[in-house]
């Protein structure tokens, strides 16, 4: 292939920003936390997006989800994708020069700089990548 000389067609895929999943037994998904797949393959479930390596991100929950005394998938939670306003980590902040690097999920709400000590091995799953650094001290997570 070779570069642009002109203009060209934009050509895009439907754009999705909603998933449903179900959610796991036990668990509470609320309204703006970070979203979490865990399990793999048909026995994935929702969770509460946490410091678990294991656990991929999904999005951001549209309402709450309350599964606490429920059964694996007796509820669901929509995760939208998109770029949302997360807190920053105290410990481990993310800053300006980030913009574009991956963020990990400390908690629901809030995203670091790092998801892995110096050894290497993941502490932290990714969350999205940071967007921009919002004057309130929070970051702009981009989820896909």
């Amino acid at each position: 292939m070779t570069a642009l000389v002109a203009s060209r067609l934009i050509k895009e895929l439907a754009t999705v920003t909603t998933r449903r999943f179900p959610v796991a037994a036990g668990a509470a998904v609320w309204e703006g936390g970070m979203v979490a797949l865990s399990g793999a393959g048909a026995a994935a479930v929702a969770v509460p997006a946490s410091a678990n390596p294991a656990l991929k991100v999904v999005g951001v929950a549209q309402a709450d989800a309350n599964n606490l005394a429920g059964a694996a998938g007796a509820m669901t939670v929509d995760a939208k994708v998109g770029t949302f306003l997360m807190n920053n980590s105290a410990t481990d902040p993310v800053a300006l020069g980030d913009v574009g690097s991956p963020v990990y999920a400390v908690d629901d709400n809030t995203v670091s700089k790092t998801g892995a000590p110096a050894s290497g091995s993941p502490t932290q799953p990714q969350a999205g990548f940071l967007w921009a650094i919002d004057p309130s001290g929070g970051v702009w997570v981009r989820f896909v």
